[in-house]
């Protein structure tokens, strides 16, 4: 049975000092700062994540589950990603268990063995059972925010004009 995460002091203190050297520009491996409005206040919420890449496309996986940042994004649908000075507007796109258990499966196979306790499978798993356990880990597509604009904006170009009759 996976450990249930729970938020204690030391995590809010590893979580504080991880911001610090975060907004300081102290590159910490693959952690960047992600504020998202939160769901109930409306209130700007920071929480330091790792963002993975993977195909060429940028994911953030919710390793410990239905965390309070993990409900925000969801709702939100965006955010802002920040280390140091440099910070870039996102929006992000929750994946399917399908789509999401193959990058799980890769993320799995290099994390620490703090962060495997938090799965019910192993990298060695088939992928059957990491669809199973996928919802438990909400996977996020990131896009910067002005190609997603772009994006849509074509997809609307493209669209069948009416005639005004």
């Amino acid at each position: 049975m996976a450990k249930t995460y729970r938020v204690n002091f030391t995590v809010r203190a590893s979580n504080a000092l991880a911001a610090a050297f975060l907004r300081m520009g102290v590159p910490l491996g693959p952690m960047t700062l992600l504020t998202v409005r939160g769901r109930k206040s409306g209130e700007p919420r920071t929480t330091p994540v790792a963002i993975t890449e993977q195909d060429g496309q940028r994911i953030i996986v919710g390793t410990f589950g239905d965390v309070n940042w993990v409900r925000n994004l969801r709702a939100a649908g965006a955010a802002t990603l920040t280390r140091g000075r440099r910070s870039e507007r996102v929006t992000v796109r929750e994946l399917s268990a399908e789509e999401a258990a193959p990058l799980l499966k890769r993320a799995l196979s290099g994390a620490p063995g703090m962060i495997r306790g938090y799965f019910d499978v192993t990298p060695d798993s088939s992928l059957e059972e990491f669809v199973r356990e996928a919802p438990r880990h909400p996977v996020f597509l990131v896009t910067p925010a002005r190609a997603a604009a772009t994006d849509a904006e074509a997809r609307a170009n493209n669209a069948p004009q009416r005639r005004a009759s």
